[in-house]
């Protein structure tokens, strides 16, 4: 039986009974079962051998399970939260005592107050977040860090507000940002890129490249408006012409708009908070000639309400088709919007299609 909104309903018995015997995982909090013969109570998905159906009564809750003499069973713990609440209760915790402790707790320390093993917590933890406790952290002080100096803070304020126990630790933050922190306090505008233009079936891609790798792909109609696009990336930043000294790159740039399926060995600069950051990871991960809608990346990033946030990190990807925002399609089907034009979105899809 289903709502209006296509939801399940498990008012009647006989649906119930299937969601039990089948370990229907949407019946959780919908109904309690309770076995005449053994006297306890389970939820819906208890991994107990089913009893057989004449053993068997519902009750819409633990508390009325309880009221008619029926005990918790101690495998399925009805009475506690449901794992996944309890995950998400713990993920949640371990990220506040990440962003707020002055050192980085250990990962044993945070599986420990968890009530997890070290492994299984590392695991659920990166599953939630797409980082590892650690890499979370140092995300969470850089983008904290990055504001503070954009606020007009002096590097050594903002270094220590963002968390950063040790002046020696402005060099690991600014290599997390591809910069060095008088750059970012200053917008960019010490901030020196190469920068190379080539034509491409899409009209001209443009490049940029700091010293840790590929941070910009863009593209344009002209080879003007494709070192335009470049800049727009970085407003603040001096763009310099690379004078040939990016040849090779611009061919592997090239081939990979060519042949998108292909390899790419070029190291990325990637630049974004903490959350742009898990975004472009699930984007990576996406196989060419597949596409996921933007509600599907939100949920594969553990964040399944939040599809408007997610749109908004592909729309600030700088590094177009290496970072392969082009595989987000509309949840209706249709391509949705690119940043260079929806006709050279389509083409990419056709092109990774045809492979």
């Amino acid at each position: 039986m289903l709502h209006m909104n296509g939801t399940k309903t498990y008012a009647a018995e006989a649906a119930r009974h299937r969601a039990f015997e089948t370990r229907d995982a949407g019946a959780e909090g919908h109904f309690i079962i309770a076995v005449k013969t053994t006297g306890i109570y389970c939820r819906p998905g208890c991994p107990a051998r089913p009893p057989k159906r004449e053993n068997v009564e519902f009750f819409d809750t633990t508390g009325e399970a309880r009221g008619a003499g029926y005990r918790a069973c101690l495998r399925c713990k009805p009475d506690e939260p449901a794992q996944g609440a309890r995950v998400a209760k713990m993920i949640t915790e371990a990220c506040r005592k990440l962003e707020r402790d002055e050192n980085i707790p250990s990962v044993a320390a945070l599986a420990i107050a968890a009530g997890f093993s070290e492994g299984r917590f590392h695991r659920l933890f990166k599953q939630a977040t797409g980082l590892s406790p650690k890499q979370y952290a140092l995300a969470k002080r850089v983008e904290k860090f990055r504001d503070r100096l954009k606020g007009g803070e002096t590097v050594t304020a903002a270094l220590y507000d963002a968390g950063f126990n040790a002046s020696s630790r402005a060099y690991e933050a600014g290599r997390r940002l591809g910069a060095k922190p008088r750059d970012v306090k200053s917008g960019g505008v010490a901030l020196t890129l190469k920068a190379a233009v080539a034509r491409c079936s899409l009209g001209f891609v443009g490049i940029a490249m700091s010293e840790r790798g590929l941070c910009a792909l863009a593209f344009g109609d002209s080879a003007k408006a494709a070192r335009e696009a470049v800049q727009a990336r970085f407003p603040k930043a001096r763009l310099v012409d690379a004078d040939g000294s990016l040849s090779a790159a611009l061919a592997r740039v090239v081939a990979l708009v060519e042949e998108p399926a292909g390899a790419f060995d070029l190291p990325l600069d990637i630049r974004g908070t903490a959350f742009q950051e898990r975004v472009w990871q699930a984007l990576r991960k996406i196989p060419a000639g597949e596409t996921r809608s933007y509600s599907a990346i939100a949920r594969a990033i553990g964040k399944p309400t939040a599809q408007r946030a997610v749109a908004q990190a592909c729309g600030a990807n700088k590094i177009a088709v290496a970072i392969p925002c082009h595989r987000v399609v509309a949840s209706d089907g249709g391509v949705g919007g690119y940043a260079f034009g929806v006709k050279r979105k389509k083409v990419l899809l056709d092109k990774e299609a045809a492979e």
